[in-house]
């Protein structure tokens, strides 16, 4: 179905070595479709999950990239990188001397809602340039530490050694840097550390179950998610065809289904036949269209 009319969600599970650029890339060529966007950076040495949106449910992309993702990875501690990650140079290497004790007594500092520092590595925007273009001419700039969500973080193996390497699951918000997550909780036991591997299992429901690799994009139709499916994570509500007419039209609404939603969420409003035809928000006594699809 190659042309401009085509709308749905490809969740692609990205190889090392790849930027999401890359992937964005790849898929404009597969589909014949120039108005493709992913829902988040993975860095190039990271594989996994990238949601990649067509058509028009790249207005979507904003209600994605808040959805929780959950990552697996490798850390080494004692060495660290100018990227905090093993496509970087390194900067320092001195021995820790740590136990597995030791890392499960500090992760508890790590999960909640906590401040963080974007690397200087980064694709964040200080100034109207982006960080890695600074980084690359050997600056460094002041960055503003940010807070961000951690729900769940557990080391799932550790392996002693010199430069020991710990095994990581977490769960995490928008705008959380794993690499950073793993020096600062080697900074807290007075060492740096720096990723070796980082494997993005999924961005809210939209899991490796559901992906294609990118190496096989000639069957990608097969793979391909309605917008209704890639918003399932938000609350959702059906409206008979009378009230359809109406949100297709960006109507607000003070009484009825799509005013009796949760306040201050996203709620997916979907027509009788499951489509989505927009995003609501409530304020008050009224719903108003934060996207309209139909």
């Amino acid at each position: 179905r190659p042309g401009g009319d085509l709308d749905g969600v490809l969740v692609i599970d990205k190889p090392a070595g790849m930027t999401s650029h890359d992937v964005v890339q790849r898929i404009r060529r597969a589909v014949g479709q120039s108005r493709v966007g992913h829902t988040g950076t993975l860095d190039p040495m990271a594989t996994g999950v990238v949601v990649v949106a067509i058509g028009r449910v790249t207005r979507l992309i904003r209600f994605v990239q808040e959805l929780p993702k959950e990552y697996v990875g490798v850390g080494r501690f004692g060495v660290a990188t100018d990227t905090l990650d093993a496509d970087g140079a390194i900067l320092e290497q001195e021995p820790m001397d740590i136990t597995a004790a030791d890392i499960e007594a500090v992760v508890p500092r790590f999960v909640g809602r906590i401040e963080q520092l974007p690397p200087m590595v980064s694709a964040l925007k200080v100034g109207g340039e982006r960080l890695y273009e600074i980084a690359r001419r050997g600056e460094t700039v002041e960055r503003e530490a940010r807070m961000v969500d951690v729900y769940e973080l557990e080391m799932t193996d550790f392996a002693p050694g010199p430069y020991p390497e710990v095994s990581f699951r977490v769960v995490c918000g928008k705008g959380t840097y794993v690499r950073s997550l793993v020096d600062d909780i080697a900074r807290a036991l007075g060492g740096r550390a720096h990723l070796i591997a980082l494997r993005r299992l999924r961005v809210g429901s939209l899991g490796l179950d559901r992906a294609v690799p990118v190496d096989h994009l000639d069957a990608w139709e097969d793979h391909l998610l309605t917008p209704a499916e890639a918003l399932s994570d938000l609350p959702q509500v059906t409206v008979d065809e009378a009230v359809a007419r109406g949100v297709a039209h960006g109507a607000k609404f003070g009484t009825g289904p799509v005013a009796d939603i949760p306040e201050d969420v996203p709620v997916a409003v979907l027509d009788e036949t499951g489509r989505l035809i927009a995003v609501y928000r409530r304020s008050g006594r009224q719903s108003r269209p934060e996207v309209v699809l139909a």
